[in-house]
C-alpha cells in the first residue's frame, strides 16, 4: 500500500506510520509525493511523536522512483487526480495539507488520518479473515488455523 501527497512530508509519512504500528498484519506501507520535499517537516514528526510513534527513519520519496506493481492499493491524499490507467485500485482520501500551518492543524491531521487509516485496517482484517474462513480456516487471535 502507497500513501500519497504531495511532498511527502506530512500527511503520507504520518499515514505510514500509523500503518506501520497499527497494520503490520495486514499491509506493507510505503509513502510518496508527487513532488517531493527534502525533509519531513519537524511538526509532522513532533506530532506524531505525541502518540509514541517515532518516523526518524522515513524520508521523502518521488511517486515516480517507486515500482508500484509491487503494491495492491494507492491512498492518494493529494487533491491531484492521478492517471485513470494505473495498474492498481486508487482511493482519494480528502484531507488538508498542514505545511506552513500551525501545530493544531498538524494534529487535526494527524487524527484524521489516523481514522481514515484505522478504518481501512477494520476493512482489511475482514476481507483477510473472509478469504480465510473461505479457504477452511478459523482465525483464532489472529492466527490462522486449519479446520479438519
Amino acid at each position: 500500500m502507497i500513501f500519497l501527497c504531495i511532498g511527502n512530508s506530512c500527511r503520507s509519512q504520518m499515514a505510514e506510520g500509523f500503518a506501520r504500528i497499527y497494520g503490520s498484519d495486514v499491509m506493507e506501507p510505503a509513502s510518496a509525493g508527487l513532488s517531493p520535499a527534502s525533509v519531513v517537516q519537524p511538526l509532522t514528526k513532533q506530532v506524531m511523536q505525541t502518540k509514541n510513534i517515532k518516523i526518524d527513519d522515513q524520508y521523502p520519496k518521488h511517486f515516480g522512483s517507486i515500482d508500484i506493481s509491487s503494491f495492491d492499493l494507492i491512498i492518494n491524499m493529494s487533491g491531484a487526480k492521478l492517471p485513470v490507467r494505473l495498474p492498481i485500485e486508487v482511493r482519494d482520501w480528502n484531507i488538508e495539507d498542514p505545511i506552513g500551518r500551525s501545530e493544531n492543524i498538524y494534529i487535526a491531521v494527524g487524527e484524521k488520518i489516523e481514522r481514515l487509516l484505522m478504518n481501512l485496517i477494520v476493512e482489511l482484517r475482514r476481507e483477510a479473515r473472509n478469504e480465510d474462513n473461505s479457504r477452511g480456516t478459523e482465525v483464532l487471535g489472529g492466527i490462522g488455523r486449519r479446520t479438519p
